[in-house]
């Protein structure tokens, strides 16, 4: 993965509707990375359904990728309908993990859109996979880290009992990580994705799995992304409130509480 240089200004994003943006951009800029959680059990924009489970929407100008699709595809696609994001705008999905909360809403997904790549942990059962072929998707096995779209990888399987995958994003100012659940151990990916990128994490956003987590298990996290250099947290889902209380007081103006709605966006890398 190349270093990305930095830039002096980050783009502000006012719609959380999935366009482009182009008439935001520098001459000769590429599109911007946007990210807008579809699907989470905390709530953000007002009008929205909640439900426990996760999924976000990764935008590098036409490159369009689903991460997980929550519980329930009549959520899922509700939501997408209410922020004006159209399912065949969507060209591939990465799944995290088996466990039904992240891939509930893909067959759902899947009658609007089949004409997508489907990137899944090798681990998932074999007639997952035979069911996703059969809507007609094209599915992709992840073992190893690799690259799924320009910029865009996959942390590739990581943990013993619950394999999964994360999402690691390249853009002007690091490294975005996107994590499902992080039962590998939300400090254990980031440290994953600072191998593959070997640049600095700008911003760690979805599931930390730490929920019902001890305090000083949950303080020991956030020191370990001090000192990992993690500039913005977005922790939601399964993270719990306490964890969502403490990187809020370490993080301060770099804590954002996302939920679904929330749509975050940085220039992509040059």
């Amino acid at each position: 993965m190349r270093r990305c240089l930095s830039l002096a200004l980050v783009l502000a994003f006012a719609s959380l509707a999935g366009a482009a943006h182009e008439d935001r951009l520098a001459p000769g800029e590429r599109p911007p990375l946007l990210l807008t959680v579809l699907y989470d059990n905390y709530p953000f924009r007002p009008g929205l359904r909640t439900a426990w489970g996760f999924s976000c929407l990764v935008e590098l100008g036409e490159e369009v990728i689903l991460f997980d699709t929550g519980g329930s595809a009549g959520i899922l696609l509700s939501n997408m309908r209410a922020l004006g994001i159209e399912p065949d705008r969507i060209q591939k999905v990465a799944l995290s993990h088996i466990h039904g909360d992240h891939v509930g809403g893909l067959l759902g997904f899947l009658e609007k859109n089949s004409a997508v790549t489907v990137y899944l942990p090798a681990s998932f059962p074999e007639g997952f996979k035979d069911r996703v072929r059969c809507c007609g998707a094209r599915v992709v096995e992840v073992r190893g880290p690799m690259e799924i779209g320009e910029g865009v990888y996959s942390t590739g399987e990581m943990g013993t009992r619950i394999r999964e995958q994360a999402l690691v994003v390249e853009s002007s100012e690091g490294l975005v990580v996107i994590t499902g659940c992080a039962h590998p151990g939300i400090v254990e990916v980031v440290r994953r994705a600072v191998e593959i990128g070997e640049e600095k994490v700008h911003l760690v956003v979805g599931g930390f799995h730490m929920a019902g987590m001890p305090e000083a298990r949950v303080r020991a996290v956030v020191q370990a992304f001090r000192e990992l250099g993690v500039a913005r947290v977005a922790p939601c889902h399964c993270s719990g409130d306490l964890a969502r209380r403490l990187f809020r007081e370490a993080w301060g103006g770099g804590f954002h509480p996302a939920g679904v709605g929330w749509s975050f966006g940085l220039p992509s890398a040059p």
